[in-house]
């Protein structure tokens, strides 16, 4: 990272996988402080800063609830809140929304833009929808099958702020869509052996 090796987990990155990684038997106020008490923030310190998160991603109310007592957007949530707490360079997310319902995702979508923005992070974000990354990103990295290699890069040129379901019904998202899908369309057909009928 940085030009220089990466061999253990770097400062400046943070991390929300397709599971939760909440821990159960953490309030939500300590779950988002664990970040910051493992980088060596004073308990008091860590716990104010949990909780400017918490309320900035709607969960103010709930810092002593317990994972069990979530929804699954709520646990998403915190999850964020955790990545977010940090204040993280580069963020990972590997299918971060997958789990969820679809108004549910698209909820956490918008909230991830708006949260995201005027942080000065660069996001890498996993995701085999492709609306969901076009909808998200200002460039799409299409990886051929196995073995992953980069087919092909889309630059998406949609403006920001974005409404996630306000932009889907564009005319300029639908050709940015159709334009990636027949790069990705022929990825899908392998993946599927070949049987994928695609409209």
């Amino acid at each position: 990272m940085h030009g220089e090796p990466v061999t253990s987990i770097p400062d400046g990155v943070g991390y929300m996988f397709q599971n939760d990684a909440v821990m159960p038997w953490r309030s939500v106020l300590d779950n988002v402080a664990s970040g910051p008490r493992f980088r060596g923030v004073p308990k008091a310190e860590a716990r104010e800063q949990a909780a400017d998160w918490i309320e900035r991603v709607g969960l103010g109310g709930f810092e002593k609830y317990y994972p069990h007592q979530l929804s699954g957007g709520m646990r998403k949530r915190v999850a964020l809140a955790q990545t977010l707490v940090t204040s993280p360079r580069i963020m990972l997310m590997d299918e971060p929304f997958s789990a969820l319902d679809v108004q549910t995702r698209a909820l956490m979508q918008d909230e991830l833009l708006r949260l995201w923005s005027g942080t000065g992070a660069a996001v890498i974000f996993v995701t085999h929808d492709l609306e969901e990354a076009i909808a998200l990103a200002d460039r799409v990295v299409v990886l051929t099958t196995s073995p992953a290699t980069v087919k092909d890069v889309f630059d998406v040129g949609l403006p920001r702020p974005r409404k996630v379901e306000q932009l889907r019904i564009t005319e300029d998202f639908l050709r940015i869509y159709r334009e990636i899908w027949e790069s990705l369309r022929v990825e899908v057909e392998k993946a599927r052996g070949g049987n994928a009928n695609v409209a």
